[in-house]
């Protein structure tokens, strides 16, 4: 998943502003328990206040409840606001090199106002985080509770987006049972198939075609073999978690060319 830049968070403000109303809003930020088996030695760490064994995935979605950054394997005992100071996005945020754009005008309004990621009440209060007011504060004062509609409306994108990626993909819904290594990596596919960075794809129209297993394996390059007739030539680790999680999925149709980062797939006859 590539770092988005200065250009792709204005336009994600923009989507976020005409589609749910809240300004300078660069992405929806939550985190979500992945179930898993307990891990052979680990103790408590993996065991959450929801009483099951967890990673977190903590991500950012745009508007259109897709991921736009994302952070896995954290241990299920940590707590929102924790896994996130601990993520690399939150620390690229604090040291200045993930560049967010500048300083602009609120709609019909002179008022210059940063850009912004928003979170519920788990999460601290940033420049470039907002969070609700507390209840306690929501008495007797409008505006506050405007401000709360408001915030809830676009921060319900994440809570989407998680929710969309578990009915595609049943597996989130019951324990991952592997090693929390592999867990990491079926996470991660699991969010650039939700993406549908996967969806065009001719690799997967060659491998939907007929049944493909991967015959050899090494550290840069994977090829995938149909009985002789279609060899796929493919670069990069990403790819074959890709080509993994399809057998655990079992997508049912995509067509068409992929390229996902600096990495490409080929498809040429065997």
């Amino acid at each position: 998943m590539s770092t988005p830049t200065v250009d792709n968070f204005k336009n994600i403000a923009n989507e976020f502003y005409k589609k749910w109303n809240f300004p300078n809003c660069v992405g929806s930020l939550d985190g979500k328990h992945i179930r898993m088996k307990c891990p052979k030695n680990s103790g408590s760490m993996f065991f959450n206040y929801k009483q099951y064994y967890s990673i977190v995935l903590m991500a950012v979605s745009d508007a259109n409840y897709r991921f736009v950054m994302i952070d896995v394997g954290s241990y299920g005992k940590d707590s929102d606001g924790s896994v996130l100071c601990n993520t690399q996005f939150y620390q690229r945020l604090e040291n200045g090199t993930l560049k967010l754009p500048k300083l602009s005008n609120l709609p019909n309004s002179n008022l210059k106002a940063p850009y912004v990621f928003v979170g519920d009440e788990a999460f601290p209060l940033r420049n470039y985080i907002m969070r609700p007011f507390p209840r306690q504060q929501l008495a007797s004062a409008n505006d506050k509770k405007h401000y709360n509609y408001r915030l809830s409306r676009a921060r319900m994108t994440i809570e989407c987006a998680f929710g969309i990626a578990s009915s595609k993909f049943r597996i989130l819904q019951k324990s991952i049972e592997t090693k929390v290594e592999n867990a990491d990596h079926i996470v991660k596919a699991i969010c650039i198939l939700h993406n549908g960075e996967f969806v065009h794809s001719v690799l997967a129209t060659a491998i939907l075609q007929s049944r493909m297993k991967v015959r050899t394996v090494d550290t840069d390059r994977i090829q995938v073999k149909d009985n002789g007739c279609l060899t796929c030539s493919v670069s990069g680790t990403v790819t074959l978690l890709l080509v993994d999680a399809y057998f655990y999925f079992g997508y049912k149709h995509i067509k068409s060319v992929y390229y996902f980062g600096t990495m490409s797939v080929n498809i040429k006859k065997y």
